[in-house]
């Protein structure tokens, strides 16, 4: 019997992070030197998780309900370079944002992760599988988006912005979509009504900014790439056709009233081997709808682990 528990916990340790003399929470520092903060919490598969923004800490989406998946998964948050705690850098491409994830797999001594992405982080945890789908188990993709600004939402959300406004929408040429569209943002910030692209609740708005402003962070990673568009490109590429490639078990999670991203915009995500959960909601489903998209997630990595 004694032989038998010996065994028992020797493999339990294999997938068990807190077994691995690893502290649940601190920094790890990069192959270039780049402090990166991180936390692990929870039980059973494990799951990192890939903030959006660009440039979102990962505080929000773990105290706003990300952290009720922790019951059923052991998850991995880290703060990506140049956001949150972590440290700047000046390298905020792409292949190193992915190439962060894979280096603190190592450090972790994993073998196989979920990814579960929010929003913009769907372009990292996408790119990750693609590179790395040896060590991808699966695929979570909550309110992503693919196609960064892609002109097809940005329509959505001026549309949607001209109601809220009441002002009839017209035909707009594709070059002055991105000009438009800061028009009709700035003129709702003036109405206190901006956030409607995210939630029709402001509450949920108030929510977000007290965890923001009780926790340090930096939004380096997010200017870089909001200011300096021509240096990051890569970002704003279209990744919706490159999924037709990743034959991992993937989870769309999708809002009807996700005015952030699109609530179209998934269907033009072709994974072999894909799950859609539409859920009646906007772009923070995990907190205003965090029952439904737990049992989600919960049910995808049931029938995939």
């Amino acid at each position: 019997m004694k032989t038998i528990a010996l065994l028992l916990f020797f493999f339990a340790s294999l997938t068990d992070i807190s077994a691995q003399n690893h502290p649940s929470e601190g920094f790890f520092e990069t192959s270039d030197h780049v402090k990166l903060k991180y936390k692990v919490s929870g039980k059973g598969e494990v799951c990192f998780y890939i903030s959006g923004g660009p440039g979102q800490g990962y505080s929000s989406f773990e105290l706003m309900g990300g952290n009720n998946l922790e019951k059923n998964m052991q998850m991995v948050y880290m703060d990506q370079r140049g956001s949150g705690e972590s440290g700047t850098s000046e390298n905020y491409h792409l292949d190193q944002m992915v190439q962060d994830i894979e280096e603190l797999r190592q450090h972790l001594k994993l073998k196989k992760i979920y990814l579960l992405a929010h929003s913009f982080g769907g372009i990292i945890a996408v790119n990750y599988a693609k590179k790395y789908p040896e060590h991808t188990k699966g695929l979570i993709l909550a309110n992503v988006t693919l196609h960064f600004l892609n002109d097809e939402s940005v329509k959505e959300q001026i549309e949607y912005g001209n109601s809220l406004l009441e002002i009839k929408s017209r035909a707009l040429p594709e070059d002055s979509l991105s000009s438009e569209l800061s028009k009709v943002s700035s003129a709702l910030r003036k109405k206190r009504i901006g956030y409607k692209f995210l939630t029709e609740d402001i509450e949920t708005i108030k929510e977000s900014d007290k965890i923001d402003s009780l926790h340090p962070r930096i939004i380096d990673f997010g200017m870089a790439v909001i200011s300096k568009p021509k240096d990051y490109p890569e970002y704003y590429a279209d990744y919706a056709p490159v999924t037709k490639d990743i034959h991992i078990p993937v989870l769309i999670i999708t809002g009807k009233k996700d005015k952030a991203v699109g609530a179209q915009h998934y269907k033009t995500f072709s994974f072999p081997n894909q799950k859609i959960v539409i859920i009646d909601g906007g772009h923070l489903l995990y907190y205003e709808k965090n029952k439904e998209f737990v049992n989600a997630v919960s049910r995808f990595v049931n029938t995939t682990k």
